[in-house]
């Protein structure tokens, strides 16, 4: 399955672009990563390309056909959202949240029915989380929360995810866990979009990596392609060095912030 963004353009003011004449393509089985600095669009891009808000040029496409055309209830049945984890905005248990998930494969006024309910722990348990099934979400780390909404993302059955920086607010291991997740994801053959404030993690994880400019411009490709030096200097206005660390899980590779350049550096 392919999610395309074909010449989309959105902006909030009238000539004032957000985002112009974008391009790009998600495939079942493959990450993308979304980078920009603050005010580039990363939110607004998801937001388009689900069609949450309407392109004022181009278009979304699911397989070739516009997004505009699929009912909303067939394309997230293709296509799940995960947004940011915000504490206490669900007063339910972890289980109950997770069986949100099934809604839409539901009648209305169904409820849940026993393979539901099953396909939710198996979910759970997928993601090594099924201890805190009968937990309330308002008592879980910001870590668990994430975690909690991927797998309601994942009870829908998707072809591909989209996650709005899904490891941002988080500390080191549950940054790691998230993004060990979006890995495992991918070897099921699920297509994995996200936004992220951290270039290194797009190395390390991204087949392909979107690069936004605030005023519209971007850069899409291979990732190791998109993440260099000489980007990172001209679309965040920061000196930084990528390097590879050998560790004894193999190699990794690193950006380290170095200093801000002068404000008329970049595009």
């Amino acid at each position: 399955m392919i999610l395309e963004v074909r010449n989309g353009s959105f902006g909030y003011a009238k000539n004032v672009p957000v985002l112009k004449d974008i391009c790009f393509s998600l495939t079942s089985g493959q990450i993308v990563a979304v980078l920009g600095p603050n005010g580039s669009g990363k939110t607004t891009l998801l937001r388009a390309a689900l069609g949450s808000l309407k392109w004022q040029n181009g278009g979304s496409f699911l397989d070739g056909k516009s997004i505009r055309s699929i009912p909303t209830r067939e394309f997230f049945s293709h296509v799940a959202y995960v947004p940011q984890a915000r504490n206490g905005s669900l007063p339910f248990t972890v289980l109950e949240t997770v069986l949100l998930g099934r809604t839409g494969q539901l009648d209305v006024f169904s409820a849940p029915k026993k393979e539901d309910v099953a396909l939710a722990e198996e979910v759970l348990q997928e993601l090594g989380i099924s201890h805190l099934a009968a937990k309330r979400c308002s008592e879980l780390s910001g870590g668990e929360l994430q975690l909690v909404l991927i797998a309601r993302a994942l009870a829908q059955k998707p072809s591909l995810l989209i996650l709005d920086e899904p490891e941002s607010n988080l500390d080191f291991k549950n940054q790691l866990i998230v993004l060990d997740t979006i890995s495992k994801l991918k070897e099921k053959g699920i297509g994995c979009l996200f936004n992220t404030h951290y270039p290194a993690h797009a190395l390390q994880r991204a087949d392909k990596a979107l690069l936004l400019s605030p005023g519209g411009s971007y850069l899409f490709g291979q990732t190791q392609q998109i993440v260099t030096e000489e980007n990172l200097r001209t679309y965040f206005g920061v000196e930084a060095a990528i390097r590879r660390l050998q560790t004894d899980h193999g190699e990794v590779l690193d950006v380290v912030p170095v200093c801000v350049l002068s404000e008329n550096h970049g595009i």
